[in-house]
């Protein structure tokens, strides 16, 4: 060929790293060792033992390539022959598991190439795959008697997972969910978390767990070094909240419910910079069956044989309408205060009503409140609701 075509990786430098060499002043050698490496200029002045030095080196090999980080390629073709060639064409491709992608900074053919002139080109892609990737490089040229010339040539790398992310979702009963992301750095080096966000989709708002009140000012409760050193896990904590015109509908807590999605940001070594979106979250909503019954307002603390009021929400998650009654029914130590027995009416679907009900305890402790019945009578079926929620039962002595 008469053409030369060269591929380099362009990456940052790394530090320059030494092995020490020191023996004790009573040994053969003396002071003569550590007097060599306080002299090398490579070594970091008062921390000479230290094996990482303060000088910067070139790469020497290709290094890793992890998913999320920007592959950035330096490419020469260069005219080795003492003849000029003409119409030259260099084009590079990225071929991954699942696509082929375009690289080229310009699709335009140069003129001509005179001897020992090259032709150079830098580019750039964000790694979005894992897995095997080949850079494919082309060349077309047309030599000076009018024959067309043509290769290629292949460079194989492969592309890293930098992040092992699971999540675990808590679903509360006021229909927050509560995600908790552990974030694992399965590389070999450390990485300074830049940002780690939430998305939310758009029937949630989110607040971000991971910060507190320091007098008066928001600190990470990682500190102030936001560095994941390798194998090292941390636990990111959201709350989302459905939104004021999502939650009045019942039927947005059925079935699955997406979430939203993590956006990772992060820096390596010198600088380099990776970015990680995941997937579209989703959990399985709680099934509520046909009724949903859930607590408003109730106290956490009741003084004993003293009547305390709570607050129930009472949703139709069914897709008929519903004609319910209210029954009581006492435990060995809650007391329902009220008829039983009454009816609360017509119950449309994904409508809801509140009942302000009257407890009173006869026994001392933390005590469950159970008891409520409601009954469709429609199709003459029974909900029962037990373990609602819990209250601390103590004598009035004692609570003053």
């Amino acid at each position: 060929y008469f053409l030369i075509f060269a591929v380099m990786r362009l990456t940052k430098p790394t530090l320059f790293t030494n092995i020490p060499v020191t023996c004790e002043e009573r040994d053969l050698p003396g002071n003569l060792f550590n007097q060599l490496m306080k002299d090398d200029p490579s070594t970091v002045k008062g921390a000479e033992t230290l094996m990482l030095g303060e000088m910067l080196t070139l790469p020497q090999n290709f290094g890793n390539i992890f998913l999320g980080e920007t592959f950035s390629s330096y490419i020469s073709v260069h005219n080795d022959s003492n003849q000029v060639v003409k119409d030259i064409l260099v084009k590079a491709d990225l071929q991954t598991s699942s696509q082929r992608l375009n690289l080229s900074a310009s699709s335009a053919a140069v003129a001509e190439l005179k001897p020992d002139c090259c032709i150079d080109d830098v580019i750039h892609h964000e790694v979005k795959e894992i897995g095997t990737h080949i850079l494919v490089c082309a060349v077309s040229y047309t030599m000076q008697t009018g024959e067309k010339m043509y290769f290629r040539k292949f460079f194989k790398f492969q592309v890293l997972k930098p992040l092992d992310v699971k999540t675990k979702f808590y679903n509360a009963e006021t229909d927050e969910v509560f995600l908790e992301a552990q974030i694992q750095n399965i590389t070999t080096s450390p990485m300074f978390m830049e940002k780690v966000s939430l998305e939310p989709s758009m029937m949630y708002n989110v607040a971000e767990l991971n910060t507190v009140d320091t007098a008066g000012e928001s600190e990470s409760t990682f500190g102030s070094r936001t560095y994941l050193q390798p194998m090292d896990t941390r636990q990111y904590l959201y709350c989302l909240k459905p939104k004021q015109e999502f939650a009045e509908k019942a039927g947005v807590i059925k079935g699955v419910t997406v979430i939203g999605k993590l956006d990772i940001v992060w820096k390596t070594n010198l600088g380099e910079r990776g970015r990680l979106q995941t997937s579209q979250l989703q959990r399985m909503a709680p099934g509520y069956g046909d009724v949903r019954l859930s607590l408003e307002t109730i106290p956490d603390t009741v003084n004993l044989e003293e009547p305390f009021d709570i607050t129930c929400k009472i949703t139709n998650c069914s897709e008929r309408t519903m004609d319910l009654v209210l029954e009581m029914c006492n435990t060995n130590s809650i007391h329902w205060c009220g008829v039983s027995g009454r009816q609360l009416g017509k119950l449309h679907p994904s409508s809801s009503l509140h009942l302000a009900l009257t407890l009173l305890s006869s026994v001392q402790g933390l005590q469950s409140v159970s008891g409520l019945r409601l009954t469709d009578t429609f199709l003459k079926r029974t909900y029962e609701y037990d373990d609602i929620a819990q209250v601390c039962v103590v004598s009035s002595e004692v609570k003053q």
